[in-house]
């Protein structure tokens, strides 16, 4: 059983070193649903992809909140758009 537990937490920090500067692939407030590419909400320099428009509306209230747990765990987020230059 030690064993085991050990081999479980090895496998769990080997995930989490690879995950390091990865692109989002899933819902921050679903973990682990797949993200839409049409569903994101701006917010705090970087974008964040949903998998749902209540996902959405969910970091539109806190989206430091869901930004920085994507960061903690090594997602490399894209970064906002610039706005076009209106002349």
């Amino acid at each position: 059983m030690k064993k085991t537990l050990t081999t479980l937490a090895l496998l769990a920090s080997a995930a989490f070193v690879f995950a390091v500067g990865q692109p989002q692939t899933t819902c921050p407030v679903m973990q682990g649903s797949p993200v839409n590419p049409d569903l994101y909400v701006d917010a705090a320099g970087y974008r964040v992809y949903v998998c749902c428009k209540g996902c959405q509306a969910a970091v539109t209230a806190d989206p430091d909140k869901y930004v920085t747990q994507l960061q903690a765990v090594g997602v490399e987020l894209e970064k906002t758009p610039a706005a076009p230059k209106v002349e």
